[in-house]
């Protein structure tokens, strides 16, 4: 939990946010179930954030392809997972709402655009934050990092840098319509280090989220 100050307030708030990463293990059914229940024991409603967009930058660095094909696989990915998982997130209707909010619609809006310039310029002139950002890139990398030539490092360190602070624009945004928790599974190292105030002057609301990180049993 970050900031661990708020380890036993953050079930005060109404609201939480889950962030779903697309063609991850974690959110297989099995453990996408359990982050509900999680969710839903603690929640009166829960907003399911859908990684579409943003997921376009994944498939581009990792599987080679085209920006435009990456978007439109993407944005499919996203509504296939939705349209999976719509019945489990009814089931709990009599006790926690939850709704669906994908990246691609916030990230149209003058305010996401907003909060990325600002973050954008905050990882330029703040080399801290942007040596934590640099270090999440590498160790997401890290399976084939050796094998990679340099230029082909910088460009996918460059995109992955990319991806996290649209995601992190995409978190200011939600803040600032009133859901300041976010829940995750796994662990989110910078994300964590801005809830714990270690890059004092970032966005405002980013300094306002709370991240719980769960932890799954594998099966």
């Amino acid at each position: 939990m970050s900031p661990v100050a708020r380890r036993s307030s953050f079930e005060d708030e109404t609201e939480c946010f889950l962030g779903v990463s697309l063609q991850n293990r974690n959110f297989m059914p099995n453990r996408f179930h359990a982050l509900t229940e999680w969710a839903a024991r603690r929640f009166p409603r829960c907003r399911v954030l859908i990684g579409d967009r943003i997921h376009r930058i994944t498939l581009e660095t990792t599987l080679g392809m085209p920006p435009a094909v990456a978007l439109t696989e993407a944005t499919r990915l996203g509504q296939d997972f939705m349209d999976e998982h719509r019945a489990l997130l009814d089931s709990y209707a009599d006790r926690t709402v939850f709704d669906y909010v994908t990246c691609g619609e916030i990230q149209d809006s003058d305010v996401f655009r907003r909060h990325f310039g600002a973050i954008r310029d905050y990882f330029d002139r703040v080399p801290a934050f942007r040596a934590s950002v640099e270090a999440f890139g590498r160790n997401y990398h890290r399976h084939d990092w050796e094998q990679l030539a340099p230029d082909e490092r910088a460009w996918r360190l460059d995109s992955s840098s990319r991806y996290f602070l649209e995601e992190f624009a995409v978190f200011a945004t939600l803040v600032g319509q009133g859901t300041r928790v976010m829940v995750y599974p796994g662990s989110f190292s910078t994300l964590a280090e801005i809830a714990d105030g270690a890059f004092p002057g970032i966005l405002p609301e980013l300094e306002q989220l709370m991240v719980v990180s769960i932890q799954l049993k594998r099966r």
